[in-house]
C-alpha cells in the first residue's frame, strides 16, 4: 500500500495514557478542563482490538477530540491492522507504546522491552504509516536495564524517524525490567531531562515531547523552552484541577470552565446519558476524587463520593451533594 499523506503534529501539551485510569469517562472529564490538551487512551493490545469487542474498547465520545489511541504490540501486520481500525473509529493519532515496564507487557513482547529491538519497532512504525493518514508516534523510555541511554535512545529515535514516525514522546527515565516492579519503575530510576533535551537538539526537525515526573503546568511550560511538548501523567490524573490552567497558560486561550464546580456541572449531560445506559455513577465519579486540593470541604467531597457513589442506583444527586461540600477554585488558583 502506498504511504498516505499524514497530518502535521502540533500539540504542545498532552495527558499520558495510564492503564486502568484514562478510560473514556476520565477523558471526557479532562476535556471539560482543557479544550486543547491531547488526550490518550489506555494502552490497548493489538490482539484485543483485532479479536475483541471493538465498540466497547475503542468507542469514545466526540467531545474527547483531540484523542490518541495507544497500541501495545510487536507484530507489524497486527499493528498496521489495529492502527487502521483505530483511524476508522476516528482517533486523531496512533501511538505505539515502547515504554511500559509491566510484567504483562514484557511477557507479551511489547512495551519497554522493545527498546532492545529498534529495528523491529521501526518496521512496526513503517507498517502503521502505510495504513493510516493520522500521525503515528512512539512513546519510549531513555533506555532499559544496562543500556547506555546515549546510545539506546539515539538508536531507537533514528530508526523510527527514518520509518516515518511523526513524533517521539520520551519518558525521561530508564525502565529496569529486572529488579524493579512497574510501580518502582515510575519513581526509582532517576529522571534525566537533559537527555531528552539533547535528543531534541540532535534532531531539531523531529517533534519531541517530554514526559516523566512533571508535577504541574508551570513545570511543563518550562520544558517547552527545550522541547516541542510536555506530557503530564499521574499529576493530571491524581490532581485534575491542574488541568484547569492548561488552555490559559500553555495555549493563551480561555479555559472551557471558570472553576472545577463549573466543569463538573458541564459533565452532567454526559453523566445522565451514561446512567441511562446502565453505567454506574462510581465508574465515572472515581475520576473526580482529586478534583479539589487545598479547598475547604475537599475531604468531605471525597468521602461522600466514596461512601455514596458506590451504592446501587446512585445518581446525580450524589455528585451534587458532594460538590455542595466544597468551596470554589478558579483556573488562576489551579496554577498556584
Amino acid at each position: 500500500m502506498t504511504e498516505k499523506t499524514t497530518k502535521s503534529y502540533d500539540f504542545l501539551f498532552s495527558v499520558a495514557p495510564m492503564m486502568d485510569w484514562t478510560d473514556r469517562h476520565c477523558r471526557v472529564f479532562h476535556r471539560h478542563l482543557t479544550r486543547r490538551a491531547l488526550l490518550y487512551t489506555e494502552m490497548l493490545t493489538t490482539g484485543a482490538i483485532i479479536h475483541g469487542d471493538r465498540k466497547r474498547l475503542l468507542g469514545f465520545d466526540l467531545v474527547e477530540h483531540p484523542v490518541a489511541l495507544q497500541l501495545g504490540g510487536s507484530d507489524p501486520r497486527e499493528l498496521a491492522l489495529a492502527a487502521r481500525i483505530g483511524e476508522e473509529f476516528g482517533y486523531d493519532e496512533i501511538n505505539l507504546n515502547v515504554g511500559c515496564p509491566s510484567d504483562r507487557v514484557k511477557d507479551g513482547r511489547f512495551g519497554a522491552c522493545l527498546m532492545a529491538e529498534p529495528d523491529l519497532v521501526a518496521r512496526c512504525v513503517e507498517a502503521m504509516k502505510g495504513e493510516v493518514a493520522v500521525p503515528v508516534t512512539v512513546k519510549c523510555r531513555i533506555g532499559i536495564d544496562d543500556q547506555d541511554p546515549e546510545v539506546a535512545l539515539d538508536n531507537l529515535a533514528h530508526a523510527v524517524v527514518d520509518s516515518g514516525c511523526d513524533a517521539l514522546i520520551v519518558h525521561a527515565r530508564k525502565a529496569w525490567l529486572s529488579g524493579l516492579s512497574p510501580k518502582e519503575n515510575r519513581d526509582i530510576p532517576p529522571l534525566d531531562y537533559d537527555r531528552v533535551y539533547r535528543l531534541k537538539r540532535a534532531m531539531p526537525d523531529v517533534p519531541v515531547i517530554i514526559n516523566g515526573g512533571i508535577p504541574g503546568v508551570d513545570e511543563a511550560r518550562a520544558h517547552l523552552d527545550h522541547v516541542d511538548g510536555a506530557m503530564l501523567g499521574r499529576a493530571a490524573y491524581q490532581e485534575p484541577w491542574r488541568l484547569l490552567s492548561v488552555d490559559t497558560d500553555i495555549f493563551r486561550e480561555a479555559a472551557p470552565h471558570a472553576s472545577m464546580q463549573d466543569a463538573l456541572e458541564g459533565m452532567v449531560p454526559y453523566i445522565e446519558q451514561q446512567l441511562a445506559r446502565g453505567t454506574r455513577l462510581h465508574s465515572m465519579a472515581r475520576h473526580f476524587v482529586g478534583a479539589f486540593h487545598a479547598v475547604p470541604g475537599a475531604r468531605a467531597f471525597r468521602r461522600h463520593l466514596a461512601e455514596q457513589g458506590v451504592k446501587p442506583g446512585a445518581g446525580l444527586e450524589v455528585l451534587r451533594e458532594a460538590i455542595a461540600r466544597v468551596g470554589a477554585r478558579a483556573p488562576a488558583e489551579a496554577a498556584a
